[in-house]
């Protein structure tokens, strides 16, 4: 791959179950990823064991990362960390990215506004688009239920097109904008924090973007964890991205309102 931009696939697994193998081979399988570094913030020992024969299989080709669970963005950021490769793909273990999809990331990159964060199609096993991959900015009535955020029932793109958010299940970045911005805030455990990196990079000038072209399958919630700890994660990470870009008094006041508010609206949504 000498005289190409090297892509690098970042993929950060917690008890994910079989789903983390279609996501490694197909990764292994696109001639567009040089890399993939796998960030194992907690699976079984007979996962751990897979991951060491996979890791073996790639003939350097592929890195593992045993961590302490500091979560998905924190782990994202020690994974970009050990590679040099100039773009970065950011999957979930329980995506399988289709095949040439990053290359059709790639394509909508260039050119684009730096900081520039680019997202791909993110599709469920009955073939339609999931809800996230598109996104206007999050707004307070937005998280409340009261005005729009996804657009996945929006007629699709012919092509390209600038976005307020994209989903961090599924994107791709130049390195030297996932430095820029610092990458992910690691005040956030779990959840939000793709909308705040979307959100920083169209504060600083940059450009976000989704690209139809490009598509992964997403099984969606694989990893064991209990609903109860992700509702109350999303809205403790909610609240911390409401209360970071709040402009003014006035709006920092109608946050702190808000906020009780977001975990009840979250729950009967469910």
């Amino acid at each position: 791959m000498s005289g190409r931009a090297q892509t690098a696939a970042l993929v950060v697994t917690y008890h994910t179950g079989p789903r983390l193998i279609e996501c490694l081979y197909a990764l292994k399988a696109d001639p567009e990823i040089s890399e993939i570094v796998i960030a194992d913030n907690g699976n079984p020992p007979e996962v751990q064991a897979w991951l060491e024969g996979f890791i073996t299989g790639c003939a350097g080709q592929a890195k593992l990362l045993r961590l302490d669970n500091p979560g998905f963005g924190a782990a994202v950021n020690r994974a970009a960390r050990e590679t040099a490769a100039e773009r970065l793909l950011v999957i979930n273990p329980d995506c399988v990215i289709r095949r040439g999809s990053a290359g059709q990331l790639a394509a909508a990159l260039e050119g684009a506004a730096a900081p520039a964060i680019v997202g791909g199609r993110i599709f469920g096993i009955d073939g339609r688009e999931q809800r996230g991959a598109r996104r206007n900015t999050l707004t307070l009535m937005a998280a409340l239920g009261l005005s729009r955020w996804t657009l996945e029932n929006e007629p699709p793109p012919s092509g390209p097109v600038a976005v307020g958010a994209i989903s961090g299940a599924f994107f791709l970045m130049r390195r030297a904008d996932f430095e820029q911005l610092g990458g992910f805030d690691e005040g956030y455990f779990l959840h939000v924090e793709d909308v705040d990196l979307c959100r920083r990079a169209t504060e600083a000038g940059g450009s976000v973007i989704y690209q139809p072209a490009a598509g992964a399958l997403h099984y969606t919630s694989t990893s064991d964890v209990p609903s109860a700890f992700v509702q109350a994660q999303k809205a403790r990470s909610l609240a911390r991205y409401f209360r970071k870009f709040a402009k003014g008094p006035l709006e920092r006041g109608m946050v702190e309102l808000a906020v009780p508010f977001i975990g009840l609206a979250l729950r009967l949504r469910s």
